[in-house]
């Protein structure tokens, strides 16, 4: 299920900015987004479109572009962090 315009209304400022700060982190997936927010992937590009300048929003775009640390099941299993615990600290920064 995409992220459907409506539905961005629905999201606080701070959901918002919590998407924002997990998309811009490495480490933390789209999968733990969805399960912080309910925001799936496409729905973090069109917020990312939305709230980014252009030159932001490429910029991100081409650094997230094959990054396998962004989808669970890409990760190598000898990583040894844990996204959700990451993703638990920075939401409470919010």
């Amino acid at each position: 299920m995409t992220l459907s315009p409506e539905s961005q209304f629905q999201l606080s400022l701070g959901d918002v900015s919590a998407v924002i700060q997990m998309a811009w982190e490495d480490r933390t997936t789209f999968e733990t987004i969805f399960e912080r927010t309910g925001v799936t992937e496409a729905g973090v590009i069109k917020i990312m479109r939305a709230e980014l300048s252009s030159r932001s929003f490429k910029m991100w775009r081409a650094r997230m572009r094959g990054r396998v640390t962004k989808h669970r099941e890409l990760r190598s299993p000898d990583m040894k962090f844990d996204d959700r615990r990451i993703a638990d600290h920075r939401r409470a920064n919010c």
